[in-house]
């Protein structure tokens, strides 16, 4: 029988026109190998429940002014107020305005980030289940994640956007256990994508965040939580219908079901060698996986985070079809991937300094060491893997561990999508500067900084000092591009005699500090250093100049 729908389109606009119903009580669910029950007619393990207490959708949001009266409260009362913001699934522009008047950045990310996993405290969260299990929210509560992204978003993009295929966008299938791309060369247009959707198949946009300001900032926002970048891929998939086969990924992942409906099973690492891979798998069969540990619907408001390694698909059931987000963050951030830029200059260093490093192997060790000698009894062996031993205990001593950070850093500075100002950070910043040219002439040339200017950083990690032995480097986000790698990583040289004066700023955040506390040698030096970073977007000032 011919599968019958709506195109995701015209699915959004009949959701949209119906009155919303009413949030419940968001359930929390773990995963453990218990017993077998039935949730939307799909089989899923039985796991342990709470359920959190959170505000009626209609009762009306605290006000900001009372917000900030709570923070004088004790630790526990803060949590609490914290959970009660975030748990009625208010619309996201609001929330986002609020988090715009938070003055620390990193306190504005933990709090986005409570928001997002919500009803889950962020300690038990990272104690529990970060890097170790799935863990599943449902909320019934379709308006939760509401203004993220949507079809009628996804729309827009491709009218008005200069969506590539391949770069942006990915039309994929997965039918009768094989998968396939079926992308055109070129730009996609709607008449071309939508008749792939409606042919069945399922549609990917890679960065999201470049075309959505709304995605942007939640995202530049979210990766000052984890201290790496966090991404994000769109999913839209027909009813009835598959898009990418069995697989795990390298990233940790929290998908957040926007519309629609979608059947996720989640699966075990098959051995210990895919427990928090390096590298994302190939595409699995089905035979190859075994039986899931989680089976669910996912529905629109609902939340699935799983860690890298743990293998997943998602298909869609014949009667909607789902949009979801995929947040991802901490690739290639783990001790391993530090250790790869520790190790290697570690040795260097070691060789340099040390003359055991530099002296010779055993003139005869061809012939003792080796896979065809490793079966062999000989005490030469034992005597050589002694040794050996002992130089890579030596070679602790060596290891550039903050320089090796520091290289992590800029990796990450790279990575980071820029800040989204809000409209004090614009006006008070560079990029809102009122000089213009007007009537013939230049207008609101006259600001400038002096030593009494109250400055700070535009956010806790924009900025960081490095050195790459030879000379000290600012390296910055301000300038970054929202798509990924699209510009170079930017930074400058410090003068020596101002590394402290930058050192003093960075860890003065949150707090604005006067241009003339920068401990410099003179008070013209403070004013330049001042200017300098105004001038690169790095700093914003208090007041207007």
């Amino acid at each position: 029988m011919e599968r019958k729908h709506m195109s995701a389109f015209a699915l959004y606009q009949t959701f949209s026109s119906e009155g919303p119903p009413s949030a419940k009580k968001p359930s929390l669910q773990v995963v453990s190998k218990k017993k077998k029950k039935k949730e939307n007619g799909v089989a899923v393990s039985k796991i342990s429940t709470f359920k959190a207490q959170v505000r009626p959708e209609k009762k009306k949001r605290k006000k900001s002014s009372q917000r900030q009266e709570s923070l004088k409260g004790t630790a526990e009362e803060q949590q609490q107020q914290e959970d009660e913001e975030c748990g009625d699934g208010e619309a996201l522009d609001a929330l986002l305005a609020d988090l715009a008047k938070v003055n620390n950045s990193r306190e504005r990310a933990s709090k986005l980030f409570q928001w997002l996993i919500n009803p889950i405290p962020i300690k038990a969260f990272f104690r529990e289940t970060w890097e170790k299990k799935p863990i599943l929210v449902q909320r019934r509560n379709p308006d939760f994640y509401k203004g993220l992204f949507s079809t009628a978003e996804f729309d827009r993009v491709l009218r008005e956007e200069d969506v590539q295929y391949g770069v942006n966008l990915d039309v994929t299938s997965y039918t009768n256990g094989k998968r396939e791309t079926h992308n055109p060369p070129g730009r996609a247009l709607p008449f071309t994508v939508w008749d792939f959707y409606e042919r069945g198949c399922s549609l990917r946009m890679l960065n999201p965040q470049a075309f959505s300001s709304t995605v942007w900032n939640v995202l530049s926002i979210l990766q000052e939580q984890f201290g790496s970048m966090a991404g994000a891929n769109v999913y839209l998939t027909p009813p009835g219908t598959q898009g990418f086969a069995p697989h795990y990924d390298d990233i940790e992942a929290f998908v957040v079901q926007l519309e629609g409906k979608k059947h996720w099973r989640v699966y075990n690492p098959r051995t210990e060698d895919e427990v928090l891979p390096v590298l994302s798998s190939p595409n699995f069969d089905q035979a190859d996986i075994g039986k899931p540990i989680l089976e669910v619907v996912l529905e629109a408001g609902d939340l699935l985070y799983f860690p890298r390694g743990f293998i997943h698909q998602g298909d869609c059931l014949p009667d909607a079809h789902s949009l979801h987000i995929t947040i991802s963050s901490y690739q290639k951030n783990s001790w391993g991937d530090l250790l790869e830029k520790v190790v290697p200059a570690a040795l260097e260093i070691a060789m340099e300094e040390d003359v055991e490093f530099r002296q010779g192997l055993p003139l005869d060790y061809l012939t003792f060491m080796g896979i065809q000698n490793s079966d062999k009894d000989d005490t030469r062996r034992s005597k050589f893997l002694s040794r050996i031993e002992t130089l890579m205990k030596k070679l602790v001593d060596y290891a550039p561990v903050d320089a090796a950070v520091d290289q992590k850093a800029k990796d990450f500075l790279h990575d980071c999508l820029p800040p989204v100002l809000t409209p004090e950070e614009l006006a008070s910043s560079v990029k809102g500067a009122p000089v213009r040219w007007e009537r013939g002439r230049v207008m609101d040339v006259g600001g400038c900084i002096t030593p009494q200017t109250q400055v700070r950083l535009l956010r806790a990690g924009c900025a960081r000092l490095c050195s790459d032995g030879e000379g000290v480097h600012l390296y910055y986000t301000t300038d970054n591009s929202r798509v990924y790698h699209k510009e170079e990583l930017k930074s400058f040289e410090i003068n020596p005699e101002h590394t402290e004066a930058v050192e003093f700023l960075i860890h003065s955040y949150p707090t604005f500090v006067t241009v003339g506390s920068f401990p410099c040698d003179s008070a013209g030096d403070k004013v330049v250093l001042a200017e300098l970073l105004f001038e690169r977007g790095i700093i914003h000032t208090a007041e207007l100049l």
